[in-house]
């Protein structure tokens, strides 16, 4: 049996994600729940074809504010042990992953909610920009439509 605090890994990098490792990190022998979220970055937008995705953060900030996330996760979901949120930076090509998020609890309901909780906070709150860089267009600096920060700004923005 597991002692001690859950653990909240954090990760912003450059390199490729990999799935189970985030599932290995929070894979717990006091749980029988462990959800993933997995965003990839899909082949189209809008009726473009996108070739990949390039991502920019502002670290310090970003990763304060994935802190808040699981805190926050931890505040909703006392039961909740392990947290892992890693999402990429720079380049990321078609059918790979952007960011991953792993949760685990004792029972599937706080694991998935918490999930779910953990990548719309993500996308409304932490300062990760994402470039869209197309076929046959120019890339594109893209707003998350949940962003916090950006509210009336993208009403009258044309690309």
């Amino acid at each position: 049996m597991e002692e001690g605090p859950g653990l909240d890994l954090i990760k912003l990098t450059t390199d490729k994600l990999s799935s189970d490792a985030v599932s290995g990190s929070v894979t717990s022998s006091s749980c029988g729940a462990v959800s993933l979220f997995i965003g990839t970055t899909r082949d189209h937008f809008e009726g473009k074809k996108v070739i990949q995705l390039e991502y920019e953060a502002y670290v310090p900030m970003a990763e304060s504010e994935m802190r808040k996330i699981c805190a926050e996760v931890r505040r909703r979901w006392p039961t909740v042990r392990h947290i892992c949120i890693h999402h990429r930076l720079g380049v990321v090509p078609v059918t790979e992953a952007s960011v991953i998020i792993g949760v685990s609890s004792p029972h599937r309901t706080e694991s998935l909610e918490a999930v779910k909780y953990g990548i719309n906070a993500l996308k409304s709150t932490v300062p990760i920009w994402k470039k869209e860089i197309y076929e046959s267009e120019e890339p594109c600096w893209k707003e998350n439509s949940e962003c916090l920060w950006t509210g009336s700004r993208s009403e009258g923005k044309t690309s």
